[in-house]
């Protein structure tokens, strides 16, 4: 098969898988319904979302293992993880199994988020080594549809039980355990990094996903609206969305068949030559061996130029491939923009890792805490949670992709844009976003913006990091050392979900709920400070890094 188009289609396999990798945002959507199938307290709940992200903090072993297992193996053994944890979860809860501690809930919880970490993984590193050119415009559209998850678990528990709160809850639990596992077990075979050579990028591809991506995002955030909901049923709504995530497919297969054709063509010229050649000889009476004309077969020719070519382009960097095959990690596509090459024990005595840490626990992890909660704050202020949890999705996900467009347009102009100066525009209206939360307001119209604002921000710096981890820290070690940064998300989600949940308690009633805005002033008040100092790292390490990238945008200029 043409590498072209196996590059591009691992590309369409890592949308489907993450577009059913966010698994942890569906938590919201059935937390109260757990909550009282269990019997446990507010801050029980609020252990179990912590746990969720507790599975993080063994996240490295994902990018150890990349470093010696096939992608495909290591895709198998995340998502069966993630059987295994939601799977005794959802059996529990429709009594197949019986007598499960709280304990043990909790430790299911956590291995559950711990299969996250695995698919991230192999998604991250197949993108980074498949599209060495453009590392954040292929992270960031893939990455966006993990933002989608939730409105897509949320599309299909609509069709399937659209009045039963318990059996949405069990509906929920079920498909996290299926349904990635299912698909990594499809597109396992492509998922692996291709030894491509370095061409000028697809810009005509990009742009194609890039509308694709749009329209599908633009659909979703259609979906989340109350009155537009209405106007599609349930069903046709997951139609529409299971045709966009398809609509990707058509990419790889339209670069494939323009490969065969040029080939073709190629070899038709080539059949005309010999012909020519042939009768050039026969007429002047050169008797011509038959083996002559096969030795100089097209195919044979084709694969003769591009062994030589590949050779001659990738140079030493072939002999520097740590493992050989396609589905192994190699060297061969790497390009580096970074300011340094290390390893995870010096990236720990590095000051920029330590103000890179905090920004992202009062950025990403702060918001992730929010959505956690989200449940129970739509709950107190008498909203659904659905309809939450689908706009948070919805608009995370062109969060995600925000960076990816801004990336796109800027480096065609041979500009590098500073990623912590983005993060610092980012950081602003999140915080802004949750002191509009404070707000009396008998329509949650600003409970909505909110909601809305915090989920772009969340997921573009979310986005972004992954880009910033490798030009900060190197792309070597990066299945390790972004696992590193983000074990801040359980830390953060204990610590900010257990202040939040002893805040709540305290205005509960009888019945152990909380209505009205005093259930999370407190806790707002707090996260809002928080992310703003987070705002003022983030500058620090803006200044730090401006030298860095200014001397990128010189070279840019210059080439």
């Amino acid at each position: 098969m043409p590498r072209i188009f196996l590059q591009w289609l691992s590309l369409v396999a890592i949308i489907w898988l993450q577009s059913i990798n966010g698994t942890n945002s569906n938590f919201p959507a059935y937390s109260s319904q757990f909550k009282h199938l269990l019997s446990i307290s507010q801050i029980q709940l609020n252990n179990l979302a912590f746990a969720s992200d507790a599975g993080k903090l063994f996240g490295w072993l994902s990018g150890s293992a990349a470093n010696y297992l096939p992608m495909w193996l290591v895709l198998i053994l995340g998502s069966s993880l993630g059987l295994i944890g939601y799977g005794v979860q959802y059996l529990f809860l429709i009594g197949r199994v019986s007598n499960l501690s709280y304990g043990a809930i909790f430790f299911l919880v956590m291995l559950a988020g711990n299969s996250i970490c695995w698919i991230n993984t192999v998604c991250y590193l197949v993108i980074i080594r498949n599209f060495p050119l453009d590392n954040q415009l292929a992270i960031g559209l893939t990455g966006s549809y993990q933002g989608l998850s939730a409105k897509i678990y949320t599309d299909i528990v609509d069709v399937v039980y659209p009045c039963s709160n318990v059996e949405r809850a069990r509906a929920y639990l079920f498909l996290s355990s299926v349904l990635p596992l299912t698909v990594s077990v499809i597109v396992a075979p492509v998922v692996r990094v291709i030894n491509t050579v370095k061409t000028k990028r697809e810009e005509v591809a990009f742009i194609l996903i890039l509308i694709i991506t749009t329209v599908t995002g633009a659909f979703a955030i259609m979906g989340s609206m109350g009155s537009a909901s209405s106007l599609l049923s349930p069903f046709t709504g997951v139609v529409v969305m299971v045709a966009l995530l398809l609509a990707p497919l058509t990419i790889p297969l339209g670069l494939g068949l323009r490969h065969q054709i040029g080939k073709l063509a190629g070899e038709k010229i080539h059949i005309e030559e010999t012909n020519s050649v042939s009768m050039d000889k026969t007429e002047s009476g050169v008797t011509l061996d038959i083996s002559d004309i096969i030795s100089e077969s097209p195919s044979e020719s084709f694969e003769l130029s591009f062994s030589y070519t590949s050779e001659k382009m990738n140079g030493d960097q072939q002999s520097e491939s740590s493992t050989s095959g396609d589905d192994k990690i190699s060297e061969t596509n790497e390009i580096n923009i970074v300011m340094e090459e290390i390893g995870v024990k010096v990236m720990l005595r590095r000051l920029n890792f330590w103000l890179y840490f905090f920004v992202y626990l009062f950025a990403v992890t702060l918001g992730l805490v929010f959505f956690n909660n989200l449940g129970q704050i739509a709950e107190s202020r008498g909203r659904s949670a659905s309809s939450l949890v689908s706009l948070s999705s919805s608009f995370g996900f062109f969060g995600r992709l925000i960076p990816s467009i801004v990336d796109y347009f800027v480096s065609r102009r041979k500009y590098m844009i500073s990623r912590p100066a983005f993060v610092v525009a980012l950081m602003v209206p999140t915080g802004a976003a949750f002191f509009l939360l404070l707000v009396k307001d008998n329509t949650a119209l600003w409970l909505y913006i909110s909601t809305a604002t915090i989920g772009v921000c969340t997921g573009a710096i979310s986005s972004i990091s992954v880009s910033l981890t490798t030009e900060l820290f190197g792309t070597k070690n990066f299945g390790v050392n972004h696992n590193v940064l983000v074990i801040n998300i359980p830390i953060g989600s204990f610590l900010f979900g257990y202040l939040a949940a002893i805040v709540y308690r305290k205005e509960v009633n009888a019945k152990g709920k909380c209505f009205g805005m005093e259930c999370y002033r407190n806790t707002f008040i707090l996260w809002g400070t928080l992310c703003f100092i987070g705002t003022f790292l983030a500058l620090i390490l803006y200044a730090r890094t401006r030298k860095f990238y200014n001397s990128q945008r010189s070279q840019g200029n210059r080439s």
